[in-house]
């Protein structure tokens, strides 16, 4: 399909700013950047919202309206691993607390380069624990438990499941995985080729991201950094994976909705024509990413349901 129109308006009206390429700017104007594209969505109302250490980890619990207890969802933030934080999730994390009925703990893990692999897989598996522990506390149920993210968040969202699996806990209902990073060593797919220039997000800002979270190439074969690499695919949660066409992420987050698929995973692959990278956090600028989100919410729904 041809792009989207209100895709197509939006990255026109990029072009005409014309400012830096992320990969030309110091981490912190990059963060400072992409905390200024996706700021706070405090006009949508939630329950109530607390920010908590989790076990160390600096993390935000959502909780709906309502009476529990509410299944609980772990929110992963996108950004590469080195951008992005409480604050750019905000949007996507009360979508999904008001959507799916769920306590949403999001999670600020530590970021590259100051903190590189594995700092954030780890942090983002302790804060899960931690939610178990602490569920009850704000009205949630550890027993209806699913890890979400986009992007990075959407690897570490693939990771912490293979690491709860690997560890014998804690036990994962679900996994929502929209366009996720699932490798950092083979960059030449059909949709890097197509996809990894003027579409918002680029090969060379994928590889600037890898270059700061896994600066050894050695580390991005260990499967908690590529999970798509990973040996073994059996039982893993159930999963939704959500792709972009015009995305250079497209074939490897489809790759590995294949490899769950194979092993006997049940999945449900969802790619998004004509939509680029980043649909997930743009639900109040882009009308055409809500049902996108929408169809994210009644998965998980459908999930703690079973």
């Amino acid at each position: 399909m041809p792009l989207h129109p209100e895709y197509d308006a939006m990255l026109r009206q990029l072009a005409e700013v014309d400012g830096p390429p992320l990969v030309d700017l110091p981490v912190q104007a990059g963060r400072e950047m992409y905390r200024a594209m996706q700021p706070e969505a405090g006009e949508i109302a939630v329950g109530s919202i607390e920010d908590v250490d989790a076990a160390g980890v600096p993390a935000r619990v959502y909780r709906p309206a309502g009476d529990g207890p509410f299944a609980v969802t772990m929110m992963f933030h996108g950004g590469g691993w080195v951008i992005g934080d409480l604050v750019t999730a905000d949007c996507q994390s009360r979508e999904v607390c008001n959507g799916a009925a769920t306590l949403v703990v999001s999670v600020d893990y530590r970021l590259a380069p100051e903190h590189c692999f594995p700092a954030a897989a780890d942090d983002c598996y302790a804060a899960t624990g931690w939610a178990v522990e602490h569920a009850a506390d704000y009205g949630g149920d550890p027993r209806r438990l699913a890890v979400a993210g986009d992007s990075a968040g959407g690897n570490l969202a693939a990771v912490v499941a293979q690491m709860a699996r690997d560890r014998q806990g804690p036990t994962i209902a679900f996994q929502l995985l929209v366009y996720p990073v699932t490798d950092g060593v083979h960059f030449e797919t059909a949709s890097y080729r197509d996809n990894g220039d003027g579409f918002l997000l680029t090969a060379d800002s994928m590889h600037w991201f890898w270059n700061h979270y896994a600066p050894n190439v050695e580390d991005r074969r260990n499967p908690y950094a590529s999970p798509l690499l990973a040996g073994d695919f059996s039982n893993l949660p159930p999963a939704l994976v959500m792709t972009a066409e015009f995305d250079p992420l497209r074939d490897e987050g489809e790759a590995y909705a294949h490899k769950l698929e194979a092993a006997g995973v049940p999945v449900e692959l969802v790619r998004y024509d004509g939509f680029i990278h980043g649909f997930f956090g743009q639900t109040r600028t882009i009308a055409a990413a809500r049902p996108a989100m929408e169809k994210a919410c009644m998965a998980l729904k459908a999930a703690f349901a079973a």
